[in-house]
């Protein structure tokens, strides 16, 4: 089987998909238990989740472990959270992406169009990417790299990874039904991995990562009214994301979910209070990580952003 698109026939046909899963979770289970050798060295992987505009808090998690000079085995994202995980594995720092995503605009990424399949094309993604990214194939990203699109046919989760190229996956990660039209591949129809994977543990476990460290980028709890069609897109969104929480929870060996859920999935002018946010859950997560890398955990104070320039 291809490491570049991991696509079973049972989910190609829609039929026994979750007796597949749970085998393969089983396995995983078997695998990498909690209980392994402590002597056992520690491969971290790193799933980044969706959530549209939090999903900046990310480059405030990936901060600090780079203060902490953290190691990762492997990276991998779904839906906004592929875009910071590929930047990041292809070799850009966290300033250069803050930087990016300061200046992101919504036309970078979208051209609004009519279609019967969504109100906006991601075509404006491929420059933007191109912009972004310091490595555009698989095989040439320092940390090596899965993101996850969902096959709408199926309702199957599709794994990109090993080689080939990387613009195409995130864009079909990245196409939220409704607002951008699926992506076509190799006959699939193609939209946010957030459909089946809230966050994209299990590529991790593929990947030969030991230490799993889940990002997850909470919204609200309930209670919302939505005011306008985008808004119920989204809530539909996080009542799905809720059904699928316990299948990646169980696969994680740890959580960070930056307190992020009083922010508008569409508020990219609240950057500077996510990313601090993303630095103080890294934060408090950190003793433990560092634990598992025989390391004294060491006393961090939280630094002072300097302010950034937006980038027109």
């Amino acid at each position: 089987m291809s490491d570049r698109i991991q696509i079973s026939e049972a989910s190609r046909e829609g039929r026994g998909w979750w007796r597949t899963i749970r085998q393969r979770v089983t396995r995983a289970r078997t695998a990498f238990s909690l209980d392994r050798p402590a002597s056992e060295p520690a491969r971290i992987g790193l799933a980044l989740g969706g959530g549209f505009a939090r999903a900046i808090a990310h480059i405030g998690v990936l901060r600090v472990f780079e203060r902490h000079k953290i190691p990762l085995h492997a990276i991998s994202g779904v839906s906004a959270g592929a875009i910071v995980a590929a930047a990041y594995a292809a070799g850009a720092d966290t300033d250069f992406i803050e930087r990016i995503a300061r200046g992101m605009k919504f036309r970078d990424v979208a051209r609004w169009t009519v279609s019967l399949m969504g109100l906006a094309g991601s075509d404006r993604m491929i420059p933007f990417l191109g912009r972004l990214l310091k490595a555009s194939k698989f095989e040439e990203m320092k940390i090596p790299l899965a993101i996850v699109a969902s096959d709408i046919a199926s309702g199957a989760p599709v794994v990109f990874r090993g080689h080939g190229d990387v613009i195409l996956p995130i864009r079909a990660s990245c196409s939220y039904p409704g607002l951008f039209q699926p992506v076509r591949y190799n006959g699939a129809c193609l939209v946010d991995g957030y459909v089946t994977t809230e966050v994209p543990v299990l590529p991790l476990r593929d990947m030969a990562a030991n230490r799993i460290i889940a990002v997850h980028l909470p919204g609200p709890a309930g209670g919302v009214d939505p005011r306008n069609l985008f808004a119920v897109m989204h809530r539909c969104f996080q009542v799905m994301g809720s059904r699928l929480e316990g299948e990646w929870r169980v696969h994680s060996d740890l959580v960070i979910a930056p307190a992020v859920e009083h922010v508008g999935w569409d508020s990219f002018t609240s950057a500077s209070e996510m990313i601090a946010l993303g630095e103080k859950a890294a934060r408090e997560a950190m003793p433990l990580i560092e634990q598992w890398l025989g390391r004294t955990p060491a006393v961090e104070r939280p630094a002072k952003s300097a302010p950034m320039r937006r980038l027109d």
